[in-house]
């Protein structure tokens, strides 16, 4: 698969305080296992040494969404960063953060600044000594940032206002997340939560349900009654979003054909992939390549 390397900075002209929250850069990386982090291609004004750490002048929020890797920040000892991970960044705050070589890990990013997110990011619920929050692998979140990417790519005429709705929009998303996390879950959600991710470590494969239920020792009944339960869908409709989703991710962030794409993201033809992401997204793929063609 080609490496995503995409970093945007917006200039100070760009930049909307109108809404009191402001998008200040933004990206999304994969970044392979066994090669140097920072890779060479990060922005000169962001790059860091992991002897020296760094600190910023903005807001940062960080989504680990695939590996493994640490993070340390001043006064607090290394942690461990596992995928399905949002990292807080504040102001003024020394840090760092790398992946596992043996892993490396996927990675989005949103730098912003303004008056709402220094509000928020005061609630008791957040804090520059608890900065890691577990979200898991949330479909809304990954969505809204794609569309926040797309947004500020194309640079349509309302784009600083819909960037800053964007940015707000996944605050929410982390808020909750924050809130949630304070309760403890139940066995059985713990168990959905661990079958999900195992989907989304397979989300371009063909899963055999019953097959994965059995591995976790449950009835395919239970698991698909459990799932849709707890997560409001069916774990085969949940299935087939998550490879829309990333295959629509791939038409935004590489060259390659919807036919390559339609390959990589697990279906069977062009054709078939072209069907589902019209009956699902209500939009054609070859839309989403004309919209991002337009902002180049």
């Amino acid at each position: 698969m080609k490496i995503f390397k995409k970093y945007f900075k917006l200039a100070e002209d760009e930049i909307d305080t109108s809404l009191g929250i402001s998008v200040v850069n933004l990206g999304h990386n994969i970044h392979p296992a066994n090669h140097p982090y920072p890779d060479m291609s990060h922005p000169d004004s962001y790059y860091f040494e992991w002897e020296k750490g760094r600190s910023l002048t903005e807001f940062q929020l960080i989504y680990i969404s695939k590996g493994e890797g640490f993070f340390e920040a001043s006064g607090l000892p290394a942690q461990l960063i596992e995928a399905g991970t949002i990292i807080l960044l504040y102001p003024g705050v020394w840090h760092r953060y790398r992946p596992k070589e043996s892993t490396g890990w996927e990675e989005y990013w949103v730098g912003f600044t303004g008056t709402y997110p220094r509000y928020l990011l005061e609630q008791e619920c957040f804090s520059p000594q608890n900065p890691i929050i577990k979200v898991g692998f949330d479909n809304e979140f990954l969505a809204t940032f794609s569309k926040l990417i797309e947004n500020v790519v194309v640079k349509e005429d309302t784009y600083r206002k819909l960037s800053s709705f964007h940015l707000i929009h996944l605050l929410g998303i982390v808020y909750a997340s924050a809130l949630l996390s304070k309760q403890k879950l139940s066995k059985k959600e713990e168990l959905i939560n661990e079958i999900r991710n195992e989907i989304h470590d397979l989300w371009n494969t063909n899963i055999d349900f019953e097959i994965l239920s059995a591995r976790y020792n449950v009835s395919y009944v239970w698991f698909r009654k459990t799932f849709k339960e707890i997560l409001g869908t069916a774990p085969n409709q949940y299935h087939l979003m998550l490879k829309i989703r990333k295959a629509e991710q791939l038409i935004h962030e590489t060259n390659l054909t919807l036919s390559e794409i339609a390959f990589q993201s697990g279906f069977e033809s062009e054709f078939y992939f072209s069907r589902i992401f019209k009956q699902k997204m209500n939009y054609n793929p070859s839309e989403v390549r004309k919209r991002r063609s337009r902002g180049i």
